[in-house]
């Protein structure tokens, strides 16, 4: 009897373990997409810049909510316009989620950028979008505090020139980490999937 307890014991424990495994094995946890940011998470730098409306956007007033975080300027020829098309896709593949993300794009050109002029021209790609500028003063220490890389080259006078810049999109999770990042052209698809991913934590 105590033979055929221990061998019914053993059995369902086996099946148990085989049942563990084939969950761990076909029901991975998903897994993101982007360039993820090393744990212990930290939390994205704060910054305040005026928005077009005279109102000020201050990032950390967004907890709660996905920020994809962009930097670039209205003169760009290919880079910015190619990116925020990008995330323009992203945010429509969000099915009904869209409203939980908040796209914010900030100059790297001040001399020709104003708040003004970078929400006029992210509205073109959508009305959601967030732009915004500043006094180089202003904008500096937020390039610095997001490794952002800028180089003014071609210059053909004071007006005319071409800006080199970082050309990444930082995601910066509900709770106010960084949490991804993603090159240039990376597929919409794969931001929208992880976007999701986070949501639905």
């Amino acid at each position: 009897m105590d033979k055929k307890i221990t061998f019914v014991g053993l059995i369902s424990l086996a099946v148990v373990a085989l049942a563990i495994a084939l969950n761990m094995f076909f029901f991975k946890p998903a897994s993101f997409r982007g360039t993820a940011y090393a744990d212990p998470l930290v939390l994205a730098p704060d910054f305040t810049l005026k928005e077009a409306n005279g109102g000020d956007f201050q990032l950390q007033a967004n907890h709660g909510k996905i920020v994809l975080l962009f930097f670039g300027y209205t003169y760009c020829p290919d880079v910015c316009p190619t990116t925020l098309a990008e995330l323009k896709v992203v945010m429509e593949k969000l099915n009904g989620q869209a409203d939980k993300v908040q796209v914010v794009f900030v100059s790297v050109d001040p001399g020709r950028d104003t708040s003004e002029e970078m929400q006029k021209y992210i509205e073109r790609f959508s009305p959601s979008f967030i732009g915004l500028s500043g006094s180089e003063e202003e904008l500096a220490p937020i390039w610095d505090d997001y490794g952002v890389f800028r180089e003014v080259v071609e210059r053909t006078s004071e007006t005319n020139y071409i800006i080199n810049h970082t050309a990444r999109v930082t995601l910066i999770d509900q709770n106010g980490n960084m949490r991804l990042s993603y090159g240039f052209q990376t597929p919409p698809e794969d931001i929208a999937h992880d976007i999701e991913i986070l949501l639905n934590q």
